[in-house]
């Protein structure tokens, strides 16, 4: 698919058949995440595979967002491998992340897998009942799957503001 269609075509989907994601392609999906930026190269996140009957119930403990998706993406970052920017207010941790995190994104859309970013969980109790590493902060969930029958984009998926209310040029 090219890539203008890619981004037009993606959305959040709220609703999963039982259809489970081909290896291939959730092998793609993740190697486009390995593949995104980081900066100064620190690849600081790690990408946890959601699949088993047990692990999915403890995402759906944390979060009513799943959707009946077969498998999770969770997106977490090493809170002690982070560039620090000058200023010494931000850090690259939850940016890198990001990065990975819309690579997989769009990469599933490309590959004919739906989607859906998570982020309406708590992300500590989360870290603890999945056993993760103190060290280690989710950034957020991607819900993986093939979209049920009757699933589709909001009705204002298509509208945009214009780029003149967005964009302005210095």
């Amino acid at each position: 698919m090219e890539f203008k269609e890619v981004i037009k075509k993606r959305y959040s989907c709220k609703k999963y058949s039982d259809r489970k994601v081909e290896q291939e392609k959730l092998d793609a999906i993740l190697n486009a995440g390995r593949l995104a930026p980081t900066a100064k190269n620190l690849q600081e996140q790690h990408v946890y595979v959601i699949q088993s009957p047990e692990v999915l119930a403890k995402v759906d403990k944390a979060t009513p967002c799943r959707y009946n998706a077969p498998a999770v993406i969770a997106v977490a970052f090493d809170k002690n491998n982070v560039f620090t920017y000058p200023g010494e207010k931000r850090d690259s941790g939850i940016e890198d992340a990001t990065i990975v995190a819309t690579h997989m994104i769009l990469a599933a859309a490309d590959e004919g897998v739906d989607s859906c970013w998570l982020n309406y969980f708590d992300p500590d109790k989360l870290r603890e009942d999945l056993g993760l590493p103190e060290n280690e902060e989710i950034l957020m969930l991607l819900d993986l799957g093939y979209a049920a029958e009757g699933a589709g984009p909001l009705e204002n998926h298509d509208s945009r503001k214009p780029l003149s209310e967005t964009v302005s040029y210095l």
